[in-house]
């Protein structure tokens, strides 16, 4: 072998150990040149949910517990409720929700209480509205809902108040509402955006993001921020390549029945449907207004599936894939890097 051959074997062996090196280790963070090609963050399969798999799930967290409430089994509306202890990773099972069972409804936690009402029976659109007291273990009928029966709406707690808004009745809407838990009241307040159906919703910082949905057969890319301090509705950048410059380039992230969950002020947005189901995940920083493709969901893609997130743990559980509905619960770390995600 003369000198060049030898050469030659040499800068191949170094080139294959610098292109292989971001998937050797399974728990170390590669080197800032070895991560062009890694996507950020790992999900976790933890202890599967204890009830029966469901879909169309309403869920809340209060503290460092998730709740879930009512669903789709597939075969009959369900009325079961549900505690997920985030630090035991353990489920219990709690008073049951008294109203009509039900799957698509909506739900959000307010001062350390749970929310929860609209949804669809099987027969009829609701209109009921419902507030858990985790201290007692029970639940109070609060005023009806006051924009009309509807399913896949979407809400959010923020500022002492929880907001619903958007939904079917027959009709995409995008009417929206606040409830004040003090005077068990409701005002309606107006929502720039376009109508839709099983929008995503977070809140960072008191401030209340909404995205994503489904529009007439359109999934809609207008992405909003809700300030509660003054009521106005600002609007960001759309979730779709809808403009000149290269920052959205890659941006596929508008879809129906998306999870959402918020981890160290950060949005992540997962799963849900956009002509087909998704398990990629997308990250969003407030302060660019920027969203960044991490590490794709690992279980089975799914639409209509629940979350959880405390601010610092992040969950995603149920759903469904067809006619199969899932009990399986995945968390996301989202500082590790995820050797077969690249």
């Amino acid at each position: 072998m003369n000198v060049f051959e030898r050469l030659f074997l040499l800068l191949l062996t170094m080139f294959s150990v610098t292109m292989v090196s971001c998937k050797e280790d399974d728990d170390i963070i590669p080197d800032d040149d070895d991560t062009e090609d890694c996507l950020m963050g790992k999900w976790y399969r933890i202890s599967d949910f204890d009830g029966v798999p469901r879909s169309d799930v309403a869920s809340f967290t209060i503290g460092d517990y998730g709740y879930l409430v009512c669903g789709f089994d597939g075969t009959s509306r369900l009325s079961d409720f549900w505690e997920y202890d985030m630090d035991r990773d353990t489920w219990t099972q709690k008073a049951n929700f008294p109203g009509a069972a039900r799957n698509s409804g909506v739900a959000m936690a307010v001062d350390g209480k749970g929310y929860f009402g609209t949804g669809y029976d099987g027969s009829n659109k609701l209109d009921d509205f419902w507030e858990y007291d985790p201290a007692a273990n029970s639940w109070t009928q609060r005023a009806d809902f006051p924009g009309g029966a509807r399913y896949d709406a979407v809400a959010f707690g923020v500022d002492g108040k929880g907001y619903v808004g958007c939904g079917y009745d027959g009709s995409f809407l995008k009417d929206f509402y606040v409830f004040d838990p003090d005077t068990d009241s409701w005002e309606q307040l107006y929502f720039d955006g376009c109508k839709r159906s099983g929008a995503s919703a977070f809140v960072i910082d008191d401030k209340a993001y909404i995205c994503c949905g489904l529009n007439n057969g359109v999934y809609a890319d207008d992405f909003w921020r809700f300030d509660p301090s003054t009521g106005i509705w600002t609007q960001l950048r759309n979730i779709s390549d809808t403009s000149e410059e290269s920052y959205d380039d890659e941006y596929a992230i508008a879809r129906v029945s998306a999870a959402t969950f918020v981890l160290d002020g950060s949005a992540y947005l997962t799963c849900g449907e956009s002509g087909s189901l998704c398990t990629d995940t997308w990250k969003y920083s407030p302060s660019t207004d920027l969203w960044e493709n991490v590490a794709k969901f690992k279980g089975v893609s799914r639409k209509a599936q629940a979350s959880f997130s405390n601010g610092k743990r992040g969950f995603v559980l149920a759903g469904m894939s067809g006619l199969i509905r899932f009990d399986d619960v995945w968390e996301f770390h989202p500082d590790e890097y995820d050797k077969d995600d690249y």
